[in-house]
């Protein structure tokens, strides 16, 4: 099973840009799909972004235009390149894959966009 943990979140004003990394503890060049979540206080936990192995990307509408989602498979990394943040987009985010029959999360990373 290959782990995940996520790194790049902080504290940004508004209108700023974060780059969140998510590096996995095995090759991550066979997983299917890999993508990330967020969880603002008190709402369920959203996609924000997704990408399939062959290259299709799915941005949820709230980011789209704002994120760009992509994966280096030489160094087992997911990143999540986030401008123009707002105070909304505050949330832990979260890194996942899905293959076949697993499922896989990281443990999450605080973004908090405030002035």
């Amino acid at each position: 099973q290959v782990h995940l943990v996520e790194s790049g979140g902080g504290l940004v004003q508004p209108g700023g840009s974060l780059r969140l990394s998510c590096a996995a503890s095995g090759s991550i060049s066979a997983l299917n799909t890999m993508g990330w979540h967020r969880q603002a206080p008190g709402k369920e936990r959203d996609l924000v972004a997704r990408l399939i192995s062959g290259g299709s990307t799915y941005y949820a509408d709230s980011v789209k235009g704002r994120v760009t989602i992509s994966r280096d498979n030489a160094k087992n990394t997911l990143y999540l390149q986030m401008n123009n943040l707002k105070p909304e987009d505050t949330a832990v985010y979260y890194c996942f894959y899905t293959d076949t029959a697993t499922v896989g999360w990281g443990q999450g990373t605080q973004v908090t966009v405030s002035s």
